[in-house]
């Protein structure tokens, strides 16, 4: 039987990362060409939204085979916007490949997805990418990466040059070279190394070398020959390499060309020798969701990790399986452990749900993923026709269960406020819920959500609601919770606690709780200025009673009004969040970019470059770069890359 990996590939954006999975895809003989970004036809950037802006924005799944393995791919969004796609898609992996660009080195974006990598417990394997361009290079980067990313790289294949074009790169675990054959596809030189000039033949031969003295640390018997100046065979050094890649210290690198296709194939059977298997399964697991996806005609499905081997007239009632390669379902007839497929259930699920072989829900679903994504903008959406308000809302929650960085608030007056990391994955999502969905909205401009916090402890306020005989009376105070950092937080103080009173809790049955819980959270979401949500913040409900029938809605009206009560605008201090501007132009350009940073208010702390290449970081309020990247565009004619990353919070005037 086949052995089965999982595999993501990650990189910053235009490290060249979609153009490889295409790379990967037909070397494996899934395709019939790799398909370019620039033109639209990459297989697996498959949504209209994708192939417009050029980007990867969902996760997008193929399957191959390679070498009597069997792959589920995973190419995954470099975009900062689209982070938590990339977090899914490392729940459900053995391995990544991790892209640099030879021509901007390690990225912020970079280092960002390697840090991913190393707390997900993912094993890495680097590939350096556009060394089809002479004048970038890989020492350089190889320093780079041991520099930035604190790992020793061990290069495994090394480009070769003619005419200033790349022609063939050295395969050093095989020691042999690979060429093009007449239909473009990598294959070994059967010349062997007649093509070879003296410095490739030592430079093959001195990263073998190098190659048995890191390989020694981890084999007894690669130490023992090399301690005896004995060669070290390929099987050998194979053996002693496994070691070396399940270590934090190294780092397989493979060297090469995803445009002109060079160094695809030994990554390919990197891939197969250096990653580990698929764990071992709880036993009664039929499998868990990784990711939710919507297709039009079709509606929604699971990504679906299998945990157990099993057969079609085994599944429970109501579910299908199936293939998903890119946005294709093809039907299957068994599943596998440790195999990924797209499933049909007779429920909704929801991210991270572990669900048992006889069908039921086994496990709650994951919220660390949702936790750790902190929405800056806020969207104001409504609807133009008030009949397709129902459909709206719930196309709404669909989109915001599949993206776990999303969230919608719905407000009393009819419409909803969409919070999401950034403008563009506001515009994406604004452009599925027409397309997908057919849902015809009005958004407002996106805001800045700032952070709203208590300045002093309040005395308690009584509120009481009633419709006709039914009465609900609460009695609320509300005080800052201490030691609470808000300066350059990098961990977003975004907490609440909820104390309710003794005898509440004793005569209260588990729904009333959970109502007036979720109502004081929704109200401190919404805030008090409209500014954003209000944290770091303690309501104690010190009475509460109600009347035998009221209703939920009534629960949080009387919250919610009590809330209104308990506040005054004088009592809360607004702060905004600022963002670190991490960019790269050439050099004839730093000029009139600095200066429309400071324009901005962005304060620069950081300058650097190499003569060519000017780079800096700057602090810079996020309300201030709304549509940078078009302006940024424009100043440099598009040669400038940049990234974002929240920095802190600081305290505004309004």
């Amino acid at each position: 039987m086949q052995s089965i990996r999982n595999i993501a590939i990650l990189a910053h954006v235009d490290a060249g990362k979609t153009t490889l999975s295409e790379r990967i895809l037909f070397a494996a003989g899934e395709i019939r060409r790799p398909g370019k970004v620039e033109d639209g036809l990459a297989t697996m950037d498959y949504m209209p939204e994708e192939k417009e802006r050029g980007i990867t924005i969902e996760s997008g799944v193929a399957h191959f085979e390679w070498k009597n393995t069997w792959f589920n791919f995973i190419d995954t969004p470099g975009h900062v916007d689209f982070g938590a796609e990339v977090d899914m898609a490392l729940t459900a992996v053995e391995g990544a490949v991790l892209v640099v660009s030879a021509a901007s080195g390690v990225e912020t974006q970079t280092v960002a997805a390697f840090k991913k990598l190393r707390e997900a417990g993912v094993r890495t394997i680097l590939f350096v990418n556009k060394l089809d361009n002479p004048d970038y290079s890989l020492d350089e980067t190889l320093i780079n990466i041991e520099e930035v990313l604190g790992v020793r790289p061990v290069l495994m294949t090394i480009p070769e040059y003619k005419n200033g074009q790349m022609c063939s790169v050295q395969d050093v675990l095989s020691k042999s070279r690979l060429v093009h054959d007449e239909n473009g596809e990598e294959v070994v030189d059967s010349n062997g190394d007649s093509g070879s000039t003296v410095d490739s033949v030592e430079l093959l031969t001195k990263h073998y070398k190098e190659a048995c003295e890191f390989a020694s640390n981890f084999d007894d018997l690669v130490l023992e020959m090399a301690l005896e100046g004995k060669p070290v065979p390929p099987k050998d050094l194979l053996r002693g390499l496994k070691g070396l890649a399940a270590s934090d210290d190294y780092a397989l690198c493979y060297a090469g060309s995803a445009m002109a296709g060079f160094g695809v194939r030994s990554l390919l059977t990197a891939l197969t020798f250096f990653l580990p298997e698929v764990p071992k399964f709880p036993e009664g697991n039929l499998g868990q969701v990784i990711r939710l996806r919507h297709f039009k005609g079709v509606g929604e499905i699971s990504l679906f990790r299998a945990h157990c081997d099993m057969e079609r007239k085994e599944w429970p009632a109501g579910f299908e399986f199936s293939r998903l390669k890119a946005n294709l379902l093809l039907p299957v007839d068994e599943i596998r452990a440790g195999d990924i497929y797209a499933m049909r259930a007779p429920f909704e699920t929801e991210l991270g749900q572990v669900v048992l072989q006889d069908g039921s829900i086994g496990g709650a679903a994951d919220q660390n993923i949702r936790d750790r994504y902190q929405p800056l903008l806020q969207t104001r959406v409504e609807c133009i026709s008030t009949d397709d308000y129902h459909h709206v809302e719930k196309s709404l929650n669909t989109l915001s269960r599949m993206d776990p960085s999303f969230r919608v608030v719905h407000d009393d007056g009819g419409f909803w406020y969409l919070h999401t990391v950034g403008e563009v994955q506001l515009d994406v999502l604004l452009a599925r819920l027409r397309r997908e969905f057919g849902c015809e909205v009005q958004a407002g401009d996106p805001e800045v959500r700032w952070q709203e916090r208590l300045t002093r402890s309040l005395e308690p306020v009584e509120n009481t609601f009633q419709i006709g005989p039914h009465k609900i009376c609460i009695k609320l105070s509300a005080s800052p919770i201490e030691n609470d950092v808000v300066e350059n937080a990098t961990e977003l103080p975004v907490n609440h606690d909820i104390r309710l009173s003794a005898d509440f809790l004793e005569s209260s049955p588990r729904e009333i709780l959970a109502g007036v819980r979720s109502a004081l959270l929704e109200t401190a979401e919404i805030g008090v200025l409209g500014k954003g949500p209000l944290v770091g913040i303690r309501f104690e409900v010190l009475e509460f009673s109600w009347s035998e029938g009221a209703l939920p809605p009534m629960i949080k009206k009387c919250c919610a009004d009590a809330v209104t009560k308990l506040f005054k605008p004088s009592d809360v201090v607004a702060y905004e969040p600022i963002m670190e501007l991490s960019l790269e132009c050439p050099v004839n350009f730093a000029g009139v970019i600095t200066g429309d940073i400071q324009s901005r208010d962005g304060k620069v702390k950081e300058i650097g470059g190499d003569g060519r290449t000017h780079f800096l970081k700057a602090d810079i309020p996020l309300r201030n770069i709304f549509g940078y990247a078009t302006n940024v565009r424009s100043i440099s004619k598009g040669t400038a890359l940049y990234s974002l990353k929240l920095l802190g919070y600081r305290e505004a005037s309004l």
